[in-house]
């Protein structure tokens, strides 16, 4: 048994060695790190130690499986290891056929932080908000739980329940919620009308594979009605499809402004993408971009572009800053490796990553239920301190219910939208 293993972890990291001397193939001015030997020589010898001397005899595989798991988990939030059964878990996921909450989540200081709800999804439904910290899911605490732990979590049969904890940091507040699981359908184009002095509206809510077509229907609609300007609405929009994002993009872009360029430790596999949009209806009408918090990926590469263009005002707060590609590269047993292999980057240069889209105007948006403010931020250790030791007081919050143009007419970031849009006209004239 012993020796299998070791002939094992050999071939193992012979693939590895194999797959670092293909990497500096790509480029031949890279050079194997000699370091990168040395390194595996330990590290092998680590786990024939383990092996040999832990008190229970641990399998190969649970040790190839833990070792690949804490590597990807050591890179950054979003690349993680993925058994077989996670694999699996991702492809249905794609598929959309499984009953969720309607929540894009991450890990931020240590935190399992809600993205954004999506818009009439059950999260959404009983309150939760981006930047929502997920400490507890049915009691149990979420430390140092992984993405891939916390949404096997989070997910299950349609119509089935599950309790969350969150920390919401604006407020001061922890929260209960019990929420219904459900398969998770998604409008993409919401909210089409016209405001005020002839000024359209549009909230879009995520880039799929039918966003660009709704979207241009609405464009069409509202300059029926008669707008001559837009606000298009991207808060707690979380992204999706990239090459939707820069469709969308072009509908305001001339031909041959950036949009968006994607950058690789490859060169061979960096891009731009730029506008091809040579007679468009809408090159021409005054825009503003609301942009918040829950503004992620594909809504910040297209504020970035309209922003860097300077072909709209972006409005609102800054938005949540993933700007990273992920790959996703299957093992031969059927595991998988879901790897950070680039990172978005707007038309001035600018990394989106983990420093989002700052708007041109900010205004924070008001809400009536999140007048207490806290002057110094938690931390996670203490959040979760607080909670373990009970020195937390859980409250209860009821989210009331308003028709769509009711929100909008008490929206005071949409209201600054209007008034900026009113300045530019008068300008103009």
């Amino acid at each position: 048994m012993f020796k299998k293993f070791l002939i094992a972890t050999i071939c193992i990291f012979s693939v590895l060695l194999m797959a670092q001397s293909a990497m500096c193939e790509i480029d031949k001015n890279d050079k194997i790190d000699s370091d990168l030997y040395a390194q595996i020589e330990l590290f092998s010898y680590a786990l024939t130690t383990v092996q040999a001397a832990y008190t229970e005899e641990p399998t190969a595989k649970d040790l190839i499986y833990g070792s690949l798991k804490g590597m990807l988990s050591s890179l950054d939030p979003h690349s993680q290891f993925l058994t077989p059964e996670d694999y699996k878990d991702l492809k249905t996921e794609t598929e959309g056929k499984f009953g969720g909450l309607g929540i894009e989540i991450s890990i931020r200081d240590n935190l399992l932080t809600v993205i954004t709800p999506l818009e009439d999804t059950p999260a959404w439904n009983v309150g939760i908000k981006a930047m929502d910290s997920i400490i507890k899911i049915e009691g149990e605490s979420t430390k140092d739980i992984t993405l891939s732990e916390a949404v096997k979590k989070l997910r299950g049969k349609p119509g089935t329940k599950v309790d969350v904890t969150i920390f919401r940091e604006s407020a001061g507040k922890i929260l209960e919620f019990t929420i219904t699981r459900e398969v998770i359908h998604i409008q993409d184009v919401k909210d089409v009308m016209i405001l005020d002095d002839d000024i359209g509206y549009i909230r879009l809510t995520e880039f799929r594979e039918d966003s660009h077509k709704e979207f241009r229907k609405a464009l069409d609609q509202l300059k029926g009605e008669g707008a001559q300007a837009l606000i298009l609405d991207l808060r707690n929009n979380p992204g999706g499809l990239l090459n939707v994002a820069i469709d969308i993009t072009e509908e305001f872009l001339p031909e041959g402004e950036t949009i968006v360029s994607i950058k690789s430790r490859n060169p061979s596999q960096n891009s731009v993408s730029k506008s091809s949009n040579k007679n468009g209806d809408y090159l021409e009408w005054p825009m503003i971009v609301l942009i918040n918090e829950g503004s992620a990926s594909g809504s910040e590469i297209l504020a970035g572009a309209l922003k860097d263009n300077k072909r709209a005002v972006t409005l609102g707060t800054k938005s949540y800053g993933k700007g990273s590609v992920q790959s996703v590269i299957p093992l031969p047993d059927g595991a998988g490796l879901k790897l950070t292999t680039s990172k978005y980057f707007t038309p001035s240069g600018q990394s989106i990553h983990g420093i989002g889209i700052n708007p041109d105007v900010v205004v924070e948006r008001k809400f009536e239920l999140d007048s207490i403010e806290k002057d110094e931020k938690s931390t996670a250790k203490e959040i979760f301190n607080n909670v373990e030791n009970g020195d937390q007081q859980i409250d209860s919050e009821t989210k009331e219910k308003t028709t769509a143009k009711e929100k909008l007419l008490s929206d005071n970031q949409v209201q600054s939208a209007i008034s900026v849009l009113q300045g530019i006209k008068v300008y103009r004239n």
